[in-house]
């Protein structure tokens, strides 16, 4: 089967982030659901046939949007996009019945009324710790119910010419028992080091220096003021927590007082502290967020990076257009899944779909969570339930946690 013939939607599209590395490895997405309206216009203007439409995916039914597409159970060959994890459960027996998990829920449901023979699940690092570890293990338990032997690995951006860095988690799963590898990274990630060979931010946007662009929102904003003050005083490298305190804005030092000083809950933090940074452009980019127009400043030039120089750290190409507010833009940019990343995805599932290697089970296959040689107690929890669902291993394991 040519990869032109294959059939794949894509959930929680976004503005297509995703799709468009599918689409150019030459698969056919043959329609893509989210309900956010900017993203869903995103997607139409860039993709021909109106084929995003606005549906709510926690509560859809699926089998009438396989329906809808004509398609009968096991026909479709492939899901790609994943849910946001929640970032709250319950344990055990009770996780599939908490209303709290209703989009891991209903994934599991598209899987089961579409029963494609590939997916491609793609979420944010926190999902190997949240709850416990509890989240994950009881994605991949019911995905291993269905029927797919799964892949689970961390990636690093910029170990696949990504100019950022950028971590997030990928499942994969085959109904079909084929033996699945990961993309071969082009560089290895190490400390703050960035090795000659894969992309960096020179070379995602020194083109854009000294112009404006408008029609592919490239506008370079002037500051003034205290933020223009903190702009200039900012060297390559540095961040707000180099600057002296008159420039430090409240949200900086009211957060980074709370996270060291009085004992403040994680879940009550709010994150880390916000602030300025000064990016560099010898190495990659920092992680791409909605919020990265009022946090990244241009590494030569005093002004923060632009939507469009965003999106080319994102690897959107420059005729790809964003719909909606500066907002909504930056988070369609922050929330997508790099172009070409998805790109080399297909590639490698295409070529494990080819293969006549050994059947592999119905289980967790491999994983691989992590560069580290330690691991977090909670990271180290994690593994050992995922060592649980491995062959020969995979066993009903009672993951207690609290409320």
């Amino acid at each position: 089967m040519q990869l032109s013939d294959w059939k794949a939607i894509s959930l929680f599209s976004g503005a297509g982030g995703c799709s468009l590395g599918f689409s150019e490895a030459g698969i056919n997405i043959i329609a893509a659901y989210d309900n956010a309206i900017p993203a869903i216009e995103t997607y139409n203007i860039n993709f021909p046939g109106n084929k995003c439409k606005n549906v709510d995916l926690s509560s859809c039914n699926y089998s009438q949007l396989r329906d809808s597409l004509g398609l009968k159970r096991g026909e479709l060959d492939l899901i790609i996009g994943g849910p946001p994890c929640q970032g709250f459960t319950t344990a055990g027996s009770r996780f599939w019945n908490d209303p709290r998990n209703k989009l891991v829920q209903n994934y599991a449901n598209a899987l089961a009324e579409f029963y494609p023979r590939w997916f491609m699940m793609e979420n944010v690092e926190g999902i190997l710790t949240t709850a416990k570890g509890v989240y994950v293990v009881e994605c991949i338990k019911k995905m291993i119910e269905l029927g797919y032997s799964v892949y689970l690995k961390k990636v690093y951006m910029q170990e696949y010419a990504i100019p950022q860095r950028r971590k997030r988690v990928i499942i994969v799963g085959n109904r079909e028992g084929k033996s699945f590898h990961f993309p071969k990274e082009k560089q290895i990630a190490f400390g703050s080091i960035y090795r000659e060979g894969s992309d960096t931010l020179y070379e995602a946007i020194k083109d854009l220096e000294g112009v404006d662009i408008p029609e592919i929102d490239h506008v370079r904003k002037s500051e003034s003021g205290i933020q223009l003050e903190r702009i200039e005083y900012l060297k390559v490298g540095q961040s707000m927590k180099d600057m002296p305190e008159r420039l430090q804005n409240a949200s900086f030092k009211r957060r980074a007082f709370r996270r060291v000083c009085d004992g403040t809950p994680s879940e009550k933090r709010g994150g880390a502290p916000s602030g300025l940074k000064r990016l560099s452009y010898d190495e990659p980019c920092l992680t791409i967020t909605g919020s990265a127009i009022s946090e990244f400043i241009h590494p030569v030039e005093n002004r923060m990076l632009t939507i469009r120089e965003c999106a080319r750290v994102q690897t959107f190409p420059d005729n790809f257009s964003f719909c909606g507010t500066e907002s909504q833009k930056m988070q369609q940019i922050g929330n997508a899944i790099p172009p070409r990343f998805a790109y080399q995805m297909a590639n490698s599932i295409f070529e494990a779909d080819k293969s006549e290697s050994q059947k592999e089970p119905q289980a967790l296959i491999s994983y691989d969570v992590t560069k580290a040689t330690a691991k977090s107690p909670t990271l180290l929890n994690t593994c050992l339930m995922l060592d649980g669902l491995l062959p020969n291993r995979y066993e009903q394991i009672e993951l207690v946690l609290e409320d």
